[in-house]
């Protein structure tokens, strides 16, 4: 038996469902981090975009070939305010391997609950660079970093824009 790799992240947001879900997809390229940690294709720069449709593709866009650009993943659900699925690849992924992304918003007193969960880790072989030599508990809690990470600046962008809106109102 393997032991559960799937790693969960939430976090609170000052903002409705429908903005934050908004803000997650159609801004993402300004939230989410920089250089290689968080990007996809050498050099490491281009943009993020969601094509915003079931079937519709998340993107690492090349900033100057777009031959180079990366697919990260086609989108299975996509329910604005209320639900965001895909799946997850990495450059060193077979082209048979695949990991699945799911973000919940949920209304809460604050505003809103994000809850990202990242599974499907099992079909990924211990040796992938992915993983950092980690496995276990030990790739849950490095992966789960990362996740929470993108989340603060996510919030951060989020409430801001949340703020600046409501005082353009």
């Amino acid at each position: 038996m393997t032991e559960d790799e799937t790693v969960r992240v939430s976090i609170e947001i000052a903002a409705d469902p429908r903005t934050t879900f908004d803000v997650f997809t159609q801004d993402v390229d300004a939230w989410w981090g920089r250089g290689p940690r968080f990007r996809f294709v050498p050099p490491y720069r281009g943009t993020l975009e969601f094509e915003p449709f079931k079937g519709g593709r998340f993107l690492h866009r090349h900033d100057r070939d777009p031959s180079k650009d990366f697919v990260i993943g086609t989108i299975s659900a996509w329910a604005p305010g209320e639900r965001l699925t895909f799946e997850w690849r990495q450059r060193t992924f077979r082209p048979d391997q695949t990991t699945h992304v799911e973000i919940v918003f949920e209304p809460s007193p604050l505003g809103t609950r994000v809850t990202l969960t990242h599974s499907g880790w099992d079909q990924i072989e211990q040796t992938n660079v992915v993983r950092h030599g980690l496995t276990g508990r030990a790739f849950v809690m490095k992966h789960g970093e990362n996740w929470a990470d993108l989340l603060r600046t996510y919030k951060v962008f989020s409430e801001t824009k949340y703020m600046a809106k409501g005082e353009q109102q």
